[in-house]
């Protein structure tokens, strides 16, 4: 038997930081089975618990840089 996993889609303008409502661009799955979404500079504040408690993370702060 085989499980397909739904690809996680990308982050939009409208994805939010749990932490302060700003444009999220990480997306954390938890070993819970939830989410939490950050911002960039939550991410960074946060970044050691993060990597502590996450399943997975899709970064997407390089398109900060992006003009």
């Amino acid at each position: 038997m085989t499980t397909a996993v739904a690809p996680t889609p990308a982050m939009t303008a409208e994805d939010r930081c749990d932490r302060c409502g700003a444009q999220a661009y990480l997306r954390v799955e938890l070993q819970s089975g939830g989410e939490l979404l950050f911002c960039a500079h939550h991410a960074r504040e946060h970044g050691e618990k993060i990597r502590e408690i996450a399943v997975s993370v899709v970064d997407e702060t390089h398109r900060l840089a992006e003009g």
